[in-house]
């Protein structure tokens, strides 16, 4: 094997016609390959322009809800970043089967039976999580959940139409998220801190800008 190959570079490096063609050929072989690596190359950088990176399970359900929220800001006075960041925490992204099922994007309850379904809920009780069944109000689509939480804030409970008013005047997140639970939207201890930790991870509040 070794004697062949020294013989094909003899005649690689020899001066003759043989020699010359051969060199040609290696030539003409090697530039071929070249141009197939480089066209590929290319192609592979075209693919990567004309195909955009998908977004994410959570981008996508920001970029949904997001500018429906900014509009609510004008209407109701609410910061987007909670409306956001509610909706996130309260429908697991958009993945529980309230959200999914009734398009109850917010946890908000419900008397009227016609109007609501009866689902298992955690609530902390003295001091323990309890599980608890309650009625949520069911609705025809998302945007129409967004509509009734801004509309809650706006009117307040019947017992207390100013339940929330603190909410809304809050110029800030920090404010409005704290405000939340000393109105007592949610038993959870830590709702408070959650939103704001779920706010500042996905910069949330450029849309409050």
């Amino acid at each position: 094997m070794k004697k062949k190959i020294n013989q094909w570079i003899r005649k690689l490096k020899s001066p003759t016609k043989q020699g010359r063609t051969i060199r040609a050929s290696l030539f003409f072989v090697v530039a071929f390959i070249l141009i197939l690596f480089c066209s590929f190359l290319l192609s592979q950088e075209e693919v990567a322009v004309e195909r955009p990176q998908e977004l994410s399970k959570e981008e996508k359900f920001i970029q949904k809800i997001g500018p429906y929220a900014k509009q609510q800001q004008v209407a109701y006075q609410i910061l987007p970043s909670i409306t956001i960041a509610q909706a996130i925490l309260e429908s697991d992204w958009g993945e529980s089967e309230l959200s999914k099922e009734n398009n109850n994007f917010f946890g908000i309850k419900g008397t009227e039976q016609q109007q609501t379904v009866l689902m298992k809920t955690a609530e902390f009780v003295n001091d323990e999580w309890i599980e608890v069944e309650a009625r949520f109000r069911k609705y025809d689509s998302w945007k129409e959940s967004i509509d009734d939480h801004a509309n809650l804030f706006l009117v307040g409970t019947t017992w207390n139409p100013d339940q929330y008013l603190a909410v809304r005047n809050a110029t800030s997140y920090q404010q409005a998220a704290n405000a939340l639970q000393e109105a007592g939207y949610a038993t959870d201890p830590a709702y408070a801190q959650k939103l704001i930790e779920l706010i500042q991870q996905y910069q949330l509040d450029e849309y409050d800008r």
